[in-house]
């Protein structure tokens, strides 16, 4: 009994259609058209594939693709007294990469409070503050402090206090 491959390309040279002539016409790449052919069907891209392409192969040629897909099956369909490959039990995560985890949330913590305290860090430490200011103020006299200017300043005075 020959095989799906051999069969297909039998068929096609019957009808004197070229590889080529075949790859433009059902839109299959060359290169899976060889691999049908050749019989290397573990080699297309899926089984659905396969499917696809044998079905497009068969209706290029005008033969039964009910027959040809079918024994496609019979192929491909695992012997009955395989049993399927036990299912692993699922492992829980390396311990080594959880740690790895709090490392890098407590660095992260660690820079959150460091931008944290340069954002909300108070204004009136960038200013520099003038000890002799209030040494001033306390022994110049009282009509200093009184004097009136014919324009209104916009410059600060110092309002008398009893810090002295």
């Amino acid at each position: 009994m020959e095989s799906i491959g051999q069969h297909l390309r039998r068929e096609r040279e019957l009808r004197q259609v070229s590889l080529e002539e075949m790859a433009q016409t059902t839109r299959i790449p060359l290169k899976m058209l060889h691999r049908i052919e050749e019989d290397r069907f573990d080699e297309l891209p899926g089984e659905v594939f396969a499917r696809g392409f044998l079905r497009s192969y068969t209706r290029a040629l005008g033969i039964d693709e009910q027959g040809v897909i079918g024994r496609y099956a019979d192929s491909c369909r695992p012997p009955e007294d395989v049993s399927p490959a036990p299912i692993t039990a699922i492992t829980p995560p390396e311990r080594g990469r959880r740690f790895g985890i709090a490392i890098a949330l407590v660095i992260l913590l660690i820079l959150f409070t460091l931008a944290l305290s340069i954002v909300l860090r108070p204004r009136h430490r960038d200013t520099h503050i003038e000890l002799s200011y209030y040494s001033s103020e306390c022994t110049a006299p009282a009509s200093a402090a009184t004097r009136s200017f014919s324009a209104p300043s916009t410059t600060a005075r110092p309002i008398a206090s009893s810090r002295c």
